[in-house]
């Protein structure tokens, strides 16, 4: 959703997206450069072809994602309330939400497991390290340029200069791994993983926000905050300066990508004993996040309770915080990536599909989505376009306003009467956008497997 900036004494309704980075062809690294730690099970050597269980995963969470930015633009009540506010949504209308959830954890988890492929394919650190620096460089000022523009349709940039959001994140989060890297992996799994547990621990500390016109602009320590920690409006240059605004603070993003590149090592494991392995990480993350959410006293600033109904505390119970994602929230959408990760390399090598779904329907769907987790961020790009034309051409077709969708919405009035359309056509403009990038996507996904351009890799 949304996110509503407390310019005009309204509340926050936030919304998001999500993006992870290309990755080159394997190439397999020679043993007496890059040697595997101490086995304490089978290892085997990875083949140039790409993992098509991650770029699978990558791939649904990227098309799920469109959902997402579909039903901000589409949905007659997208800026009216949170959809996971247990009094005002629909059990329906909350799953449409919910299930979107998975994109950003897994997209920033999987950038750093892409890392780790990158060494595995051979490629020295350092070159890895100067790789990581200015392609998240790039993502930074791609964010705040390029990608402001198109979320929006709006070149006003003196009413808000720069939305920050998972792309500014992960560039972030690259350039700190770009040191990281260098470290042991235990050492870059503890700092991930740490980060991840104990942020929540300081959700007590808060600063003084912009509350909109008239009231102070945040401080040099304030700013630092909302950066770090807390969403909120920064105004770098002081007040009447330009305007931006945090929707993903960097914590605890950056350990997430850390905790993914430690993750990678996993795929230093032969396939039937990297299978149970997931499969066990799998179990611990995904029962955490069920013992620590059923006890209520430590994991997300937003404790479930009882509702009036059984259906709405089943809702309460997976309402958990986003901006920024508590500990509970990445364990009920890392947890299950696991399980799916094993699940989808039943029967196949890495990068090899499986006798399941060597011909017909199986093979074709697993196929579609591959497509676009081989090509994240000019699927990310193109989606955001097809968010916005493709409702304002339904829109157009039946006569509905659609001045809405040329406002930088966190910042407007409520749209016009009669703008959007239900939950039922949110879906049906969500799978044509979804097909109409379809072929854009395969060609540039087949533009990438034949030439190894060096621009190919920062888009």
């Amino acid at each position: 959703m949304l996110a509503k900036v407390l310019l005009a004494g309204k509340g926050s309704s936030p919304y998001y997206f999500a993006f992870e980075y290309p990755e080159p062809r394997f190439v397999t690294a020679p043993a007496v450069t890059y040697p595997p730690p101490t086995p304490t099970a089978p290892y085997t050597a990875l083949p140039r072809a790409r993992v098509d269980s991650v770029d699978l995963l990558r791939g649904i969470i990227m098309v799920i994602m469109l959902l997402d930015h579909t039903r901000d633009f589409a949905h007659f009540q997208s800026t009216a309330f949170d959809p996971t506010d247990v009094a005002r949504t629909t059990p329906m209308l909350f799953f449409t939400r919910w299930i979107t959830h998975f994109c950003a954890p897994l997209f920033v988890f999987l950038a750093g497991t892409g890392a780790y492929f990158q060494v595995l394919r051979g490629k020295p650190k350092a070159e890895l390290s100067r790789f990581l620096v200015t392609r998240g460089l790039w993502l930074i000022v791609l964010e705040l340029t390029v990608l402001r523009v198109i979320i929006f349709f709006n070149f006003d940039f003196a009413q808000l200069a720069g939305f920050m959001q998972v792309i500014w994140v992960i560039g972030w989060s690259m350039i700190v791994l770009a040191a990281l890297i260098h470290l042991p992996e235990r050492a870059i799994a503890a700092f991930g993983t740490g980060m991840i547990l104990i942020h929540n621990a300081f959700d007590g500390v808060t600063v003084a926000s912009f509350q909109g016109p008239g009231s102070p602009v945040p401080g040099f320590w304030a700013t630092i905050w909302h950066i770090l920690h807390v969403p909120g409006v920064i105004f770098p240059l002081g007040a009447g300066g330009p305007t931006y605004f945090v929707l993903y603070p960097l914590i605890p993003w950056i350990g997430v990508m850390a905790a993914g590149y430690a993750f990678g090592a996993v795929y230093r494991l032969d396939q039937t004993t990297r299978r149970r392995v997931l499969i066990r990480m799998g179990t611990v993350i995904t029962v955490g996040f069920f013992v620590l959410r059923f006890i209520n006293a430590y994991g997300d600033p937003a404790p479930w309770s009882h509702q009036d109904t059984l259906t709405k505390t089943i809702l309460s119970f997976f309402r958990v915080s986003k901006y920024p994602p508590s500990l509970l929230f990445l364990a009920m959408t890392i947890g299950p990536a696991m399980f799916f990760l094993a699940w989808a390399e039943r029967g196949e090598g890495i990068g090899q599909q499986g006798a399941s779904d060597a011909q017909g329907f199986g093979r074709t769907v697993r196929s579609f989505f591959i497509t676009y987790g081989r090509v994240p961020l000019f699927f990310y790009i193109l989606q955001w376009i097809a968010a916005h034309v493709v409702p304002i051409a339904a829109s157009l077709l039946v006569g509905k306003p659609i001045d809405f969708f040329f406002e930088i919405a966190p910042l407007a009035p409520p749209p016009p009467a009669g703008t959007g359309f239900g939950l039922f056509m949110v879906y049906v403009l969500w799978i044509v956008g979804v097909l109409l990038l379809y072929p854009l996507c395969r060609w540039y996904a087949r533009l990438k497997a034949r030439r190894t351009d060096w621009w190919l890799s920062y888009l």
